[in-house]
This record gives C-alpha cells, sequence and structure tokens, in this order.
C-alpha cells in the first residue's frame, strides 16, 4: 500500500516537472527576455540607489520578487495559451508594454546612475517618468 502511494505521488511529480520543464524550453526566449529585462533593470536601479542613497537591502530583494511574480504570470499565460486555441496571442499582449516599461524604467536607472549623459534622453525619461526623484 504504501509503495503504491509513493509511485502515485513520484509519478505526479515527474508529469508536472515535465510538463512545466517542456514549457520553459519550447518559450525559452520569452522566459530569458523577462529574466534579463528584470535584472538589467534591478542592476542599475541598484546601482542608481548606491550612488544617490546607499544599497537597501529590501530594494535589492524587490527585484528576486518582481522576477517571480513576472515568471509566474508568463507561465499562467502560456498555460492559458496552450490550453485554449484562440488565445494565441495572449503573451504578446501581456508581457510587451511590461518589458516596455522595463526598458524605459533600465534607461532612467541607467541615466541616474551617471552611465548613460545624454540631454535628449534626459528631457524624454523626466517627462515619461515624472513621479521618480
Amino acid at each position: 500500500m504504501k509503495t503504491t502511494l509513493l509511485y502515485t505521488i513520484t509519478g505526479l511529480c515527474a508529469f508536472v516537472g515535465s510538463y512545466f520543464l517542456n514549457m520553459t524550453i519550447d518559450n525559452a526566449e520569452q522566459y530569458l527576455t523577462v529574466v534579463a529585462i528584470v535584472f538589467m533593470d534591478g542592476f542599475f536601479g541598484i546601482w542608481a540607489g548606491i550612488k544617490s542613497e546607499g544599497f537597501k537591502t529590501y530594494k535589492a530583494i524587490r527585484v528576486l520578487k518582481t522576477l517571480l511574480v513576472w515568471v509566474f504570470m508568463l507561465t499562467g499565460i502560456l498555460m492559458i495559451e496552450k490550453s485554449f486555441e484562440g488565445t494565441f496571442w495572449l503573451s504578446e499582449t501581456v508581457i510587451t508594454p511590461f518589458i516596455l516599461f522595463e526598458l524605459i524604467s533600465a534607461l532612467k536607472n541607467a541615466e541616474r546612475a551617471g552611465l548613460i549623459n545624454n540631454e535628449l534622453l534626459t528631457t524624454i525619461l523626466n517627462k515619461i517618468d515624472k513621479h521618480k526623484s
């Protein structure tokens, strides 16, 4: 009896693990894009924060929280796309604005860190992102 339960649990875990592994491999570009964009924004944000107010651990941990949330969101969206035939457009519709906002934030953080020194970029980013100092 215990052996059957163990085999059942092991088989279920192997099925779920292989499902997510295949989905990740099939959509590796999307996952890598999300990871790269979040880490790029986080890297420049931490650098800018160190220059202005010193290193803050809770702000650095926010990068990991953001990454986990968006990886889970992408996973859920890709599961919906795979399950329902007419929803092939869903990941592009939800993830593309996120990527654009993260790129704008990365540019702003790189400018705040002093890595990009361009007057036009500074003017554009100040008009787009008025709520940051």
